[in-house]
């Protein structure tokens, strides 16, 4: 008999009436005929003198007599209703999402990410998705202080009517806070300089701007001098770019995107650039101040990661050598013969 597998029965039914007076050494050569152990045959027969031969004729039922990690029925609809309020806001609404929420509401109970995932699975909102890889198998670069390095992109977005435009999203390395937003029609070199002094005045100047190597951006690949390199080189700010058709480079701010993008699904479209705009400030408040980041150490917000490092240093702004000297000439920076400057 296999282990764990119900005794027969007709074998019960023979234990049962196993007759006191029966020979010596029996029970042994009844236990191999019948493919059970002597424990399990003395055992039945202790049952069925203190409780009768009913008692052994069918196996008892193996559930536990309490289950002290079950989840309450009040919880787990709590847990239900908490997802789907998320999910209607625009917001992040996994198990992890949802648990730091519950514990921000004080709840009386809050599951465990591992309990809220299978209430989900159960209830059938969630989506079932392929084995992941293990968090621990990523190895992300983190700069080591805030305003190390920026990373700013653009991405397209649809008004009502089909007309389309740009959102640029700034964004800081190191704590993955939001620096900036702008929205525009198109994506151009003075809506990239107008989303990074916006994020200059409010954060200070970083040491490093990471961008991709579109025209409006950094055409530095390409031979040409764009007009935001040019506008942060006079702040003393490093311009770097990503390998050519390789966005994992600035995969942080297309995460960011990501997550931008599910928030302003969940809101009435935008017809203009200015509804539009109140709509990206609105998520920017939430995602730095009120959203757990899951990419972070303890899961804080941005803005609490960006204040708990000292900032890195600002840069030092270059020199004007556009400024008279004496003699009354003016001192024009050296050109590479093989650089071309082209307002872009």
């Amino acid at each position: 008999m296999a282990a764990n597998e119900p005794i027969d029965p007709r074998v019960r039914l023979a234990i049962s009436q196993w007759p006191d007076d029966a020979p010596r050494g029996a029970v042994a050569p009844f236990c191999i005929e019948h493919g059970i152990s002597r424990q399990s045959f003395y055992k039945l027969r202790r049952r069925c003198r203190q409780e009768g031969q009913a008692a052994i004729l069918e196996p008892r039922s193996c559930r536990p007599r309490s289950s002290p990690t079950k989840i309450a029925d009040d919880a787990v609809s709590e847990a239900v209703q908490v997802r789907a309020a998320l999910a209607a806001s625009g917001l992040d609404h996994g198990p992890i999402s949802v648990y730091e929420k519950m514990t921000s509401m004080g709840l009386d109970t809050v599951p465990s990410t591992a309990s809220l995932a299978r209430i989900f699975r159960e209830a059938g909102v969630a989506r079932i998705e392929l084995k992941k890889r293990p968090r621990a198998a990523w190895r992300r670069f983190v700069y080591p202080a805030p305003n190390a390095c920026w990373q700013l992109d653009a991405t397209e977005y649809v008004l009502t009517g089909g007309r389309t435009c740009v959102i640029f999203q700034l964004e800081d390395d190191h704590s993955r806070l939001e620096i900036a937003s702008h929205v525009a029609w198109t994506e151009t070199a003075d809506a990239a300089i107008t989303v990074f002094d916006k994020g200059v005045t409010e954060h200070g100047v970083p040491q490093r701007l990471l961008t991709d190597n579109g025209s409006a951006l950094n055409p530095s690949r390409r031979g040409f001098l764009g007009q935001l390199v040019v506008h942060v080189q006079k702040l003393g700010v490093e311009p770097i770019t990503g390998k050519p058709y390789k966005p994992t480079t600035q995969g942080k701010n297309e995460r960011l995107h990501r997550t931008l993008f599910q928030y302003l699904h969940a809101q009435p479209m935008a017809s203009t650039l200015a509804e539009l705009q109140i709509q990206v400030d609105a998520f920017d408040l939430i995602y730095n101040t009120e959203r757990p980041h899951q990419s972070l150490p303890g899961r804080i917000t941005p803005l609490a990661a960006y204040r708990a490092t000292d900032k890195a240093q600002s840069p030092r702004p270059q020199p004007d050598r556009s400024i008279p000297v004496p003699g009354g000439s003016m001192c024009e920076p050296p050109q590479s013969p093989r650089t071309v400057i082209r307002k872009l």
